[in-house]
């Protein structure tokens, strides 16, 4: 907002009021121009917050809800937002029968997102060559894990050879657990590790061939 008569933005709010209608918030101000001393109103008029469908994925269950957002903001993939149910991450967004990855919010049919109130959940797979020992992990969403870590995990004393996030397969560097998808890992022979995960398994899967 700039000062009608020279142009500047540097403006302070003499006075201001609030007026509400069904759909809409209306600010009425009254603005003094500080470079050129000019006072003048203006009114600012926005849509309310309007009621959104919100699906909330958490590991292998969802939540139906909804949440109020202003109709003219824009909503991105990877936006995080404030539910009923705690923070969540924008996944996806529904607009008609398409998916994108942003839109204007009063276009929005459904927000796909999932919760960060909750830990993160890992697949981890243990090659005993021929045969795989698969493992649900529950780990705190900051948690890393690198290639060449040398991990304990149930019986197991195994180093990580893979580790596949949602985007790409790492061997090297390092991932944190919110974005890790499957960590692979072979059998050491020594018994010296880094760190134990076996408090953190959820569920184990029957060993199978690979």
């Amino acid at each position: 907002m700039d000062c009608p008569i020279c142009g500047s933005d540097d403006l302070e709010v003499l006075k201001s009021k609030q007026k509400s209608s069904k759909k809409k918030l209306i600010e009425e101000y009254l603005f003094k121009c500080e470079d050129c001393g000019h006072v003048f109103k203006d009114v600012v008029s926005l849509k309310k917050p309007q009621p959104y469908r919100l699906i909330i994925s958490e590991h292998d269950k969802s939540r139906k809800t909804t949440i109020d957002l202003l109709p003219s903001d824009e909503l991105e993939k990877g936006d995080v937002l404030l539910s009923e149910f705690g923070q969540v991450e924008v996944t996806s967004i529904e607009v008609g029968d398409t998916r994108v990855n942003k839109a204007i919010i009063e276009d929005i049919d459904t927000i796909w997102a999932n919760s960060i109130e909750i830990p993160a959940r890992i697949g981890f797979s243990v090659d005993l060559h021929g045969e795989v020992d698969s493992y649900k992990l529950d780990l705190e969403r900051d948690f890393e894990i690198a290639p060449g870590d040398v991990v304990k995990i149930d019986k197991h004393i195994v180093k990580v050879h893979v580790v596949k996030t949602q985007e790409r397969k790492l061997t090297s560097g390092f991932a944190k657990a919110n974005v890790i998808t499957r960590v692979y890992s072979k059998p050491v022979k020594f018994n010296n590790y880094d760190y134990d995960l076996t408090k953190n398994i959820f569920k184990k899967t029957k060993s199978g061939k690979k």
